[in-house]
């Protein structure tokens, strides 16, 4: 199905099967109001996949609490034919209100994993097709 008419699974359980694991910690960066991670097994610096995570709680203006904010970007580094760096980067980011439920938030997340993998959004993802 193409973006326009695509669906997703609201409630439904997203989950990942197959594949390695690819274990992150901390490497010492440090991120105001968040973490900066690596893979430690890949052990040469320049190609090292990494992740920042943040995260700015929600602010009372007016007697009234805004939307927490949680970002994390994704960057797998790469070495280009020519020698150039290349730097590929996933960003997420989420904004709910506080009283937001938190069964709402989850299922919230598991719509937007789809949008990152169902087959109904490929063609977009690989080429940008609206259709």
């Amino acid at each position: 199905m193409p973006l326009r008419t695509m669906v997703v699974k609201a409630a439904g359980t997203n989950s990942v099967s197959g594949g390695t694991d690819m274990t992150f910690a901390p490497d010492g960066i440090t991120i105001p109001n968040g973490v900066h991670l690596i893979v430690p097994a890949v052990t040469d610096f320049l190609v090292r996949p990494q992740l920042t995570a943040k995260y700015r709680p929600p602010a009372l203006t007016n007697g009234k609490y805004g939307k927490a904010k949680l970002s994390m970007s994704f960057t797998i580094p790469s070495i280009l034919a020519d020698g150039s760096m290349n730097f590929d980067v996933l960003r997420l980011e989420r904004e709910v209100h506080p009283e937001t439920a938190a069964a709402v938030a989850l299922d919230f997340n598991n719509i937007g994993a789809q949008l990152l993998y169902d087959s109904d959004v490929t063609n977009f993802w690989a080429t940008g097709d609206l259709n």
